[in-house]
């Protein structure tokens, strides 16, 4: 048991020493903070340096998540902690730093997920491999600076503020982990990659990342400064509280702000979508304060991160893992008449147009896979490939574009999130999603080296992937990913003339 639990190893941090551990050859630390607790007096306050300490930390367990709905275990505002996976240390190795953001929106979640574990991309192309944990939902998302003044004007995006901090945090310590402070990538998927889209709009971000990747996270559509005012509003109503008594939010129980929050955004939710629209409201960042002055990608790609490129892309069944519950489209009992009413929450009007380019395009499907392929193109693709045009008009750093289609089974299909065991080539260490298959081995071999070849050197070419060429406005060329991978242009072009009507 202890070989397999390998060695301790202790590294130097700007803030004291931590204990980790070394197997495989890849020392793992886990839990470093990088800023300070954040409950009390600290709540919806940029985050504060963590406080120094003399002996080795313990860095061999995953730290804590942020408090969130639900029976996610080990949740505590003392968040803000790093992990890390490196082959070196203090060894001038100058490696790719590869910072991962994980999903779960805006409100839930961790980086602690064995699936995110970075030890086989360390072993595959000797990156650092870094992940972590910030504030979430009511946490790290609640605009006050219209209720409570300047103290509180960026109090709608805390929890990308820390994420701030992770980085400088990178720059202040990736030499000790072997890592180079000028070359970092930072890449996510769903809420993740939202996360990554929202950075490259953020003023204090510019400069500390150098590429990025936006995995099924499309973050074109955030929250404008009124409708966040609107939800504050609304969550110190549902406590009984004044608008002068927002103090008071710093002495209630996390327990009684989640429930509150999540009762609040559930409502306004519930609203947008029985107007035929899609909305996550109170969940996101905040554009229109000094933190985010402008969306990243909307009227047009945020100049400050022009320099950066970017690969982007979704999946082909996104939504089969969100709905994975759903027994009519698991089951594929559900009739053409309940596709199309389910259809207007997303189309609004326009629901039998749409199902009937679908239908022509993609003859002989089930209703229910119709439902999952036009909803995964409306909420994900879509905007993935408005966010790929805009790069693409700026011109001055490349875009790289990908679909992934590789079918984990005839049910689930190629769903949310499946691609990243294949990224981080953990499908044999995490079967689940995959089957754990030599043809998952595969495609995650070739799909790792590619980003791993990104962040290297902003290129995700490897030789062992047809070549993959920026995407262009002319062009449009997609890297579609599946046992045999191939490079197309404009693939399902009506498709992406249908949605940029709608």
């Amino acid at each position: 048991v202890q070989a397999a639990r390998g060695k301790n190893v202790t590294a130097v941090t700007s803030y004291g020493p931590v204990r980790g551990r070394t197997l495989d050859g890849v020392h793992c630390f886990k839990g470093i903070p990088y800023g300070r607790e954040t409950s009390g007096k600290r709540r919806f306050m940029p985050p504060q340096p963590p406080v120094p300490w003399a002996r080795p930390l313990n860095a061999e367990e995953y730290g804590p998540a942020s408090p969130q709905a639900g029976q996610y275990p080990d949740q505590s505002e003392d968040c803000l902690v790093m992990n890390v996976w490196t082959r070196g240390l203090d060894d001038a190795g100058k490696r790719p730093i590869m910072l991962w953001l994980h999903g779960g929106g805006f409100q839930s979640l961790s980086g602690s997920s064995p699936i995110y574990d970075g030890t086989n991309l360390c072993l595959r192309g000797d990156v650092v491999v870094m992940g972590l944990n910030h504030r979430l939902n009511i946490f790290g998302f609640l605009h006050l600076g219209d209720i409570a003044g300047q103290h509180y004007q960026d109090s709608g995006n805390v929890g990308m503020l820390d994420i701030v901090a992770a980085l400088q945090w990178i720059q202040d310590n990736a030499e000790h982990f072997g890592g180079d402070p000028d070359n970092v990538t930072i890449f996510g998927e769903s809420g993740g990659g939202r996360k990554v889209s929202t950075l490259m709009g953020m003023p204090a971000a510019r400069g500390l990342f150098h590429r990025a990747i936006v995995q099924s996270g499309p973050g074109l559509h955030l929250q404008p400064r009124d409708k966040a005012n609107d939800v504050a509003l609304a969550v110190l109503a549902e406590l009984g509280l004044k608008p002068s008594e927002y103090s008071r939010l710093h002495e209630l129980p996390k327990e009684k702000l989640i429930a509150t929050y999540t009762s609040v955004t559930g409502r306004f939710d519930a609203d947008t979508r029985s107007k035929g629209r899609f909305e996550h409201r109170g969940l996101v960042p905040t554009v229109g304060v000094p933190s985010l002055p402008d969306y990243s990608f909307d009227p047009v790609a945020s100049p400050l991160s022009a320099e950066v490129p970017l690969l982007i892309g979704s999946n082909r069944h996104e939504m089969t893992y969100l709905w994975r519950r759903d027994k009519a489209v698991m089951e594929r009992t559900l009739t053409r008449e309940a596709l199309l009413a389910r259809l207007k929450i997303f189309t609004s009007e326009e629901a039998e147009r749409v199902l009937e380019v679908y239908e022509r395009l993609y003859p002989g499907l089930a209703p229910a896979v119709y439902l999952v392929m036009i909803v995964s193109d409306r909420t994900y693709r879509s905007d993935s490939i408005t966010i790929a045009q805009r790069k693409a008009m700026q011109g001055a750093a490349p875009c790289y574009v990908y679909l992934f289609e590789w079918e984990t089974n005839p049910v689930m299909l190629a769903h949310h999130a499946l691609e990243i065991t294949f990224v981080f080539d953990n499908t044999s260490r995490e079967p689940d999603m995959s089957g754990g298959t030599p043809e998952a081995a595969a495609l995650a071999a070739k799909m790792s080296e590619a980003w791993i070849a990104f962040a290297r050197t902003g290129n995700p070419n490897t030789g062992n992937l047809p070549t993959w060429k920026p995407y262009s406005l002319q062009d449009r060329h997609t890297l579609l990913f599946n046992n045999e991978s191939r490079l197309v242009a404009d693939p399902d072009a009506e498709v992406r003339q249908l949605w940029a009507t709608i």
